[in-house]
């Protein structure tokens, strides 16, 4: 069965948030008060002041419903989507998938785009069917009811989603969690499953990396895996947490929107490009905070921290290549490289950009919107 939904935030969810926020207690700035220990004091102070006094969620909840938003269950657990269709009758259908610390409203502008180009200046035979599925524990795929929700499995539900949509042939697009779950739903429905559109692609290499096998790569892939290197020094501890300890670290982020503010934002801070530049001078403030809301009003950080996270995976173990083709665009903060993301899946089209983070749709959404746009056009 699948159900019609609406966002309907209660006022009093949004009164508590208020005061919350009108009393928030904020840690004295450590030295120097940079990046290089967190998110700076300054900075947050401000975009909490701006959260609380202009930051409008009827406004934007009022956008969100614009969206037809639906719950169906599917393997015990409730499943929250958006579902647009195009009025082009040979619209290709396209489910779309979200990472941490995302959410579906990641991909909220290019629904348009996606569904009438030719409004958008481009042609009404590129045109898609939009699936935006919530990950389970995410936002309003939520409560989690068990353990087990690996990229596999939910490749196989998101194969499910597609079948009681009545939908027989589509493709599929994700980035981050997104890039490992969407490969798996061609490996579940590979009759069904056109084309697998990745950005930001996995795997990473093996860490540390033999030296034999690093002089082999090319200094593109050298750099990439130097990045990759840097990142398990420095910034390894959240996955430690969130893989480790999701529920003791729940307890803070789901009592303080400001400690939920700052975890995200943190991520934000150091996977949009370039690095140096303040996440909300990348992406638009009202975007940032929207994507926060969906995480504090649901009080989804320890279920979304566990889903993508605290999982039990097959190390070592290289999934079957399922022969759908596969394209990859590559920005300049990710760190994929063709030669390890060949080993699992059929790479027929490689991108490589010298611009651009880890959020391709809030950050270089006209890219990535070309990008999926030429790859399916010889699949449809």
């Amino acid at each position: 069965m699948i159900n019609q939904f609406s966002i309907d935030i209660p006022q009093s969810t949004l009164d508590d948030l208020q005061h919350r926020l009108d009393h928030a207690r904020i840690p004295a700035a450590l030295p120097g008060d940079d990046w290089d220990t967190g998110v700076p004091v300054g900075w947050l102070t401000e975009l909490v002041d701006y959260w609380r006094t202009e930051y409008d969620w009827r406004s934007v909840e009022k956008q969100l419903n614009e969206f037809p938003q639906y719950t169906t269950e599917i393997d015990g657990q409730v499943i929250h989507f958006l579902h647009v269709r195009s009025a082009e009758p040979d619209a290709l259908p396209l489910v779309l998938t979200h990472g941490w610390p995302g959410s579906f409203v990641e991909f909220i502008d290019l629904i348009g785009p996606l569904t009438d180009p030719s409004s958008y200046g481009g042609s009404a035979a590129d045109a898609f069917h939009v699936v935006i599925p919530s990950l389970p524990g995410f936002g309003f795929s939520s409560p989690i009811t068990s353990s087990g929700w690996t990229a596999e499995r939910v490749g196989r539900t998101w194969a499910e989603l597609m079948n009681r949509l009545g939908y027989d042939r589509y493709g599929v697009q994700g980035g981050d969690i997104g890039a490992s779950v969407s490969p798996e739903v061609g490996r579940a429905a590979r009759d069904h499953v056109v084309g697998v559109h990745l950005n930001g692609p996995g795997p990473i290499p093996p860490y540390p990396l033999p030296a034999e096998e690093f002089a082999e790569l090319t200094p593109l892939e050298q750099d990439r895996v130097a990045r990759i290197n840097a990142f398990m020094q420095e910034e390894f501890g959240y996955i430690a947490i969130q893989s480790t300890r999701p529920q003791a670290l729940a307890y803070g982020l789901v009592d303080s929107p400001v400690g939920q503010l700052a975890w995200i934002m943190d991520k934000f801070r150091e996977w949009t490009h370039p690095r140096t530049t303040l996440p909300d001078a990348i992406i638009d403030r009202d975007k940032l905070l929207t994507n926060v809301m969906i995480y504090w009003l649901t009080g989804t950080a320890g279920s979304a921290a566990y889903v993508g996270y605290a999982q039990q995976q097959a190390w070592g173990a290289t999934p079957a290549n399922s022969g759908v083709p596969t394209a990859a665009i590559v920005f300049a903060h990710d760190v994929g490289i063709r030669r390890y993301t060949e080993r699992e899946n059929t790479i027929t089209r490689w991108t490589d950009v010298d611009h651009g983070g880890h959020f391709a749709a809030l950050e270089e959404p006209e890219l990535l919107l070309a990008d999926v746009r030429e790859f399916f056009r010889d699949l449809r």
